[in-house]
């Protein structure tokens, strides 16, 4: 039986808010790769590198003073909406979001104070955007609370759309300058200002909305004192794994731009961030179905719901691949001509791209494996499957990039990302018993791979050949897309 021949409501309404975040993860994605290739046009391999070092800092900073919440302050909410236990969702909020903010502040200082120590090349940029640190941390906090109470529109709007392009036309504005980077820091960093503001709101909307059960005072005095504390620490048993995890999560997609810039140099470190950031890319594409996907599949688990849980994340799954796929293998295909549209000495990336591209095919065919895992409960797993992941790339950096700068950046990547799906694949299905390769997922790999990656092999990778690559194969996959629509899912 396919998805579709009985599909539930929940995957249905997943599908509607999946739709909606691939459309903004779409435009966010957009939105990055124009800033990258503003930046890199405009300011030259050294000063680029800079910028790019400085926002992976603050990026990774920022992973750490989030403390994990924005998978607790999922998790918890819709664990308690499924179990009636709505007056605790106010004891839920505080005791996440009170300790983001109690963090990110001295966080940030000590980012501004240590800067000039560690930063070299890019201390000043790095200061600017220390003062963004706790609006970003404690924005992602309630955006992720938000969505714990099945509003995806908030991620939608403000994060997917808002944002990105607040941050692109910004940069678009100064690259008309000659400014140094610090002004481009500012004006990428800015937006989460508003952003964490308009957050706040929305999560007081979306809690107002929750009617309380009756006789809800006197309810509220009785659990006051015992459930208050023990839901605190319930939370934190959750989430304090996952804090971690996420810290090093941010690691594997940061801290390799930072290592390249301290053993390769800043131009090295550019040429790094544009070969990679069609990853980024893909990553936002996954982050905007997962989201979606997450306070679903979180109570499914709770309830015990194996089934809906495994439609969901094969449903899931294969509208990732769907929609990843083709990208990554044009990008494979025509790697060199379109680095070279961010300036000539970004050509030599391919061998990079090369790289990263086999890596990142196979973690989008394993789904949100990591997030499964983590609504599953298991966050000390997850840490240890993100620590390990973590260990490979840094200790591979270490020894390659002196030898091969970013490419030895890029294969250390790699294997991370490897790491970090077939890991924690074996075991959502050795603990929750429930795996990403339904029918749906293997129609959408096939579908991409007989229409993006044979026509290179094939017709070649010259301009003429990509063309008709991207009119015959994009046809074909529209095509091919509705024809298995039912497979898919895609009727949902």
């Amino acid at each position: 039986m396919t998805l579709v021949d009985a599909p539930p409501r929940a995957v249905a309404a997943v599908a509607r808010g999946g739709l909606a975040n691939l459309a903004g993860a779409g435009f966010a994605g957009a939105a990055g790769v124009a800033v990258t290739w503003l930046v890199a046009r405009a300011l030259g391999p050294a000063h680029a590198g800079a910028f790019f070092a400085a926002t992976a800092a603050f990026t990774l900073v920022g992973g750490v003073a989030r403390l994990g919440t924005p998978t607790g302050l999922v998790y918890w909410p819709a664990r308690l909406r499924a179990r009636g236990e709505t007056r605790l969702l106010g004891t839920c909020l505080r005791a996440g979001l009170l300790p983001v903010a109690a963090v990110s502040v001295p966080l940030a200082a000590g980012v501004w104070l240590a800067a000039p120590r560690f930063a070299h090349g890019y201390a000043a940029e790095l200061r600017l955007l220390a003062a963004f640190l706790p609006l970003a941390a404690l924005g992602d906090a309630l955006l992720a609370a938000t969505r714990g109470y099945r509003a995806m529109r908030p991620t939608v709007l403000l994060d997917k759309l808002a944002r990105p392009g607040l941050q692109l036309a910004g940069i678009g504005a100064l690259a008309t300058t000659a400014l140094p980077p610090g002004p481009y820091a500012v004006a990428w960093a800015a937006p989460y200002a508003p952003v964490a503001a308009l957050a706040a709101y929305a999560l007081s909307r979306a809690h107002a909305g929750v009617a309380p059960p009756p006789g809800g005072a006197r309810v509220e005095s009785v659990v006051a004192s015992a459930a208050r504390r023990a839901l605190a620490r319930r939370f934190w048993a959750f989430t304090a794994p996952r804090a971690a995890a996420q810290a090093a999560q941010t690691a594997l997609q940061r801290v390799d731009v930072l290592l390249v810039a301290a053993l390769g140099g800043l131009p090295a470190a550019a040429l790094y961030a544009v070969a990679g950031r069609f990853v980024v890319l893909g990553q936002l594409v996954n982050q905007g179905v997962s989201q979606a996907v997450q306070p679903r599949l979180a109570e499914a688990l709770a309830t015990g719901d194996t089934a809906t849980a495994n439609r969901l994340y094969r449903a899931a799954t294969g509208w990732l691949v769907l929609a990843t796929w083709p990208l990554y293998l044009l990008v494979i295909a025509c790697a060199p001509g379109y680095l070279r549209l961010f300036g000539d000495g970004y050509a030599a990336g391919g061998p990079i791209v090369a790289v990263l591209g086999v890596a990142v095919l196979v973690a989008s065919g394993c789904g949100m494996v990591d997030m499964v895992l983590s609504m599953g409960g298991r966050t000390l797993w997850n840490l240890g499957n993100v620590a390990l992941a973590l260990a490979v790339m840094v200790a591979l950096d270490l020894a390659l990039i002196p030898p091969l700068g970013a490419l030895g950046a890029a294969i250390g990547l790699a294997a991370a990302i490897l790491v970090n799906n077939l890991l924690p694949l074996a075991q959502v299905y050795r603990a929750l018993r429930v795996h990403p390769f339904g029918a749906g997922t293997l129609a959408a790999a096939g579908l991409a791979v007989a229409c993006f990656g044979v026509p290179p092999l094939v017709l070649g990778r010259g301009g003429a050949a990509l063309v008709a690559t991207l009119a015959a194969g994009g046809a074909a996959y529209l095509l091919g897309a509705l024809r298995l629509r039912r497979v898919l899912a895609l009727s949902l």
